[in-house]
């Protein structure tokens, strides 16, 4: 999938181009697909304990259930460039969103556990597909000047999903006095918790129907007048001069380029060209200090500790309303203070908020249903918790996606695209599939494990991140 670098470069020179309403609302509908990314992957975390004891589920397939959707996600993150290459990128995320539907009715009317780990399988191609879709689609059709804001909705949509999520899973499960009591037409709440989502979906299919097509698709299919016309409304250009000059600008880089596979990440570091590890890096990074043992297990985490099933809930809620505040801020200050700053700031806040979280669970008393946090330290566990969360929503939470949408050069932008976000969904299944397991092993020393992580990408961004603020997609470089 080949980003349209004359696009998003060209309309921050000269005074033919400005950042205009019409984009913002394209990349806000675009962004979608990161809030069913979101809301997708959060939507479990209710639903955790209720699956677990009706199924009869151990630690370890319980982590295999809430993280095989992200192995789908790998899947639907690799193979979501050549998709976009072949059907475009409007039609891409219509399949993205057929996938995200079948996934919440399949999820709800399960029988047994393996229905449940085929359907979130399916969600996670959904999800995959859209998660590489969104930021690569808003890379191309925005302005140099403002990209880092725009391309950081992908972050506020993702979080928004999360929120909502754990809001409707909160809400049915007070309804139904329990996320295993019986809701509308017999089924429990746990299933109407996936159901749900049906509707985010199916709003998100018919929003990007109304998204135009990106101006390097079209032009690659030989339809150079309905390129001109969604640059000329994309990015207010009205000179025909300036039309015919970003046309050419466009065909032009299509003669020159040709389509990047694995082979073209070959390099000097173990095999790859160093920006490709750098991408790879910062992926897993982004993973492995934790943040989705808090949006997936928290419920649970919580409860297991001694706050009530409703306490915990609202708890859970509580700290997908400070992510999504921090991400607000996070997009207003990626473009003013840059990326690496941002990232460097969240790295030494995680480190320090995660050993605080690892250092509280260590004073737990009793074990298994009876274990609890003796005052102070639940409270002190519960607002070390939510600071964590505030550094990486501020840091890690958009800068990474921000950072995979720009930072390689234009000839291997896609594949390098699609291999960190595959990896990033690895990363993504090997934290969420073992901490059922490492919290039998001790909470504080999962904690502490994150913390390590933590810290170790703090030197990782000191060392080997580089800045991307204001520089335009065709000056990054690969070494």
């Amino acid at each position: 999938m080949h980003m349209n670098t004359n696009t998003s470069a060209g309309v921050a020179q000269g005074d033919e181009g400005r950042t205009t309403a019409r984009v913002v609302l394209i990349a806000a509908a675009a962004a979608i697909g990161g809030f069913l990314f979101g809301f997708d992957t959060a939507v479990i975390n209710g639903a955790v304990d209720a699956v677990r004891h009706g199924f009869g589920l151990s630690a370890g397939r319980i982590g295999i259930a809430v993280s095989c959707a992200l192995l789908g996600s790998a899947l639907g993150a690799w193979y979501a460039g050549p998709l976009a290459d072949r059907l475009g990128r409007v039609r891409t995320m219509q399949v993205a969103a057929l996938f995200l539907v079948l996934c919440a009715i399949g999820s709800g009317l399960v029988h047994g556990v393996w229905d449940l780990m085929f359907w979130r399988a399916i969600g996670g191609i959904g999800v995959g597909v859209a998660s590489v879709i969104a930021p690569a689609y808003i890379a191309e059709v925005s302005p140099a000047h403002v990209r880092g804001r725009l391309g950081s909705m992908q972050q506020l949509a993702i979080v928004l999903g999360i929120f909502v999520a754990l809001l409707s899973d909160a809400w049915l499960a007070s309804t139904a006095g329990g996320a295993a009591g019986k809701l509308w037409f017999g089924l429990e709440a746990w299933r109407w918790m996936f159901l749900v989502a049906t509707l985010p979906a199916l709003i998100y299919g018919v929003l990007v129907l109304g998204v135009p097509e990106s101006p390097r698709y079209l032009v690659a299919r030989g339809r150079p007048a309905e390129a001109r016309v969604v640059l000329a409304k994309v990015l207010d250009l009205h000179s025909d001069h300036a039309l015919d000059a970003k046309i050419n600008d466009i065909a032009h880089s299509l003669k020159v380029e040709y389509r990047p596979t694995l082979k073209d990440l070959r390099g000097p570091r173990a095999g790859l060209l160093p920006i490709v590890w750098v991408g790879i890096l910062l992926s897993v990074f982004q993973q492995f200090v934790g943040i989705n043992v808090i949006f997936y297990y928290s419920s649970t985490l919580w409860h297991s500790v001694g706050f009530s099933e409703a306490d915990s809930f609202s708890i859970t809620v509580f700290t997908s309303i400070v992510n999504v505040l921090v991400t607000l801020v996070a997009i207003a200050l990626v473009d003013k203070i840059g990326r690496k700053p941002l990232l460097l700031i969240g790295s030494a806040g995680m480190t320090i908020t995660l050993a605080l979280m690892a250092w509280c669970f260590s004073q737990s008393v009793g074990s298994g249903a009876a274990m609890s946090l003796p005052a102070p330290w639940g409270m002190i566990a519960l607002v070390a918790a939510n600071a964590y969360v505030v550094c990486f929503g501020l840091s890690w939470g958009p800068m990474v996606w921000v950072l995979l949408g720009e930072m390689f050069p234009n000839s291997i932008r896609a594949i390098a695209l699609a291999v960190a976000a595959a990896a990033q969904w690895v990363a993504n299944f090997v934290i969420t599939s073992t901490f059922p397991w490492l919290a039998q092993i001790g909470l504080s020393f999962a904690y502490g494990l994150y913390a390590l992580f933590a810290f170790v990408s703090l030197l990782f961004v000191m060392r080997a991140v580089r800045e991307t603020r204001g520089m335009e997609l065709e000056d990054m470089r690969a070494s």
